[in-house]
């Protein structure tokens, strides 16, 4: 499944989160480092200056590896908040006068860096908020419980239910890139193919040939084949008779040549057929052979008398030299129009023509 535009804007809305969450630690320790009119420099305790210093370390690291997945966000939440922890009790020993306020203000000070950075990662935020919870209820021993629990326990269900909401979104987002991806390819495979035939049309023949032309040694060979006075039958016998037509002589190619050869309706009444790492003599071997399926589709034509009473083909074949390709159409094209002034219902090799043989005019 290919699913990576979806996985990197995640993984991007994830960075964003963790630049957010080491930001925020940042401003919050350097308002606490901040000098308080009256206040005694030793209040300025070791967590906060750690808090700050790994929080502007990681963050430089964010912005100087901007592709590299950094899966840092758990285990940071978890040390900044041991850390907040250790703020918290070290404050709360050092100044007597604090009473149970110091401590709930404190908790919120951590609530508020988790619930605006990490509120779409549950589990982060458990990390982040669980050591300052546990030292808060233990500094108070009991004086404030539930003033704390309903501090606690409020935000935690908001953001269990908002994880769980995210979570199902995620879920439906990630389906419906699926289905929108596997519709992309099926209009793109559709966009490929001749509705009439099921053949490869230009677009699919390129798609395919650059790929060929790309990974395949060998000899390639043009085959340019057209319908026998097609105009005729078309007149004659409506085009609804005509698609028919089209269609059962586009199965015999098909069924004729190797898996691996590449068969497009290249106009009209026109196919070429592609044929992938093959010599000259296969390729005028496999060529014959379409040739005599047609034939024996029996396919009635009355206006084909001077070449049959059926429906019949003429080719042309040509090589690719240096993976000139246009060269080869232009060289098989010749080779089908004498085919074509020599009677009909037959295969010409580009090789076999006088070196100056006419340039190609409409075929009907």
């Amino acid at each position: 499944m290919k699913l990576q535009s979806y996985d990197a804007l995640k993984h991007s809305k994830y960075r964003l989160s963790l630049m957010l969450f080491l930001f925020l630690n940042v401003a919050v320790s350097l308002f606490c480092l901040l000098p308080v009119s009256g206040s005694d420099p030793s209040i300025r305790s070791a967590p906060v200056l750690l808090v700050a210093g790994i929080s502007v370390a990681l963050l430089a690291l964010c912005l100087m590896t901007p592709k590299q997945k950094l899966p840092l966000l758990n285990p940071v939440a978890l040390l900044l908040g041991a850390l907040w922890a250790w703020h918290i009790n070290h404050r709360y020993h050092l100044v007597f006068y604090f009473d149970g306020s110091f401590l709930i203000i404190s908790l919120l000070c951590v609530f508020f860096i988790s619930a605006i950075a990490l509120s779409d990662y549950l589990i982060a935020f458990c990390l982040h908020i669980t050591p300052p919870v546990l030292t808060v209820l233990l500094l108070d021993d009991g004086k404030h419980l539930m003033t704390i629990l309903f501090t606690i326990t409020l935000p935690l269900i908001g953001f269990s239910l908002h994880h769980l909401m995210r979570r199902r979104f995620d879920n439906f987002t990630r389906r419906l890139v699926r289905q929108l991806y596997e519709e992309k390819e099926s209009f793109s495979d559709l966009s490929m193919l001749d509705p009439l035939t099921g053949l490869y049309n230009r677009r699919g023949l390129k798609n395919r040939l650059d790929s060929i032309l790309e990974n395949h040694a060998g000899s390639h060979f043009v085959l340019l084949l057209d319908i026998d006075n097609f105009k005729a039958y078309n007149d004659n016998y409506g085009h609804a008779m005509g698609d028919q037509a089209l269609a059962r002589v586009s199965v015999a190619i098909r069924d004729a040549v190797r898996s691996r050869d590449v068969v497009t309706r290249y106009g009209g009444e026109e196919f070429l057929v592609l044929m992938t790492n093959v010599n000259a003599s296969i390729a005028m071997k496999l060529a014959e052979r379409i040739r005599q399926y047609v034939v024996d589709l029996n396919i009635p034509h009355r206006f084909n008398t001077q070449v049959s009473t059926h429906v019949t083909i003429s080719a042309g074949i040509a090589p690719i030299f240096d993976d000139d390709f246009d060269q080869a159409v232009s060289n098989a094209d010749r080779a089908l129009y004498v085919a074509k002034n020599q009677g009909r219902n037959t295969i010409l090799a580009w090789e076999d023509l006088p070196r100056m043989a006419p340039a190609s005019s409409e075929l009907v």
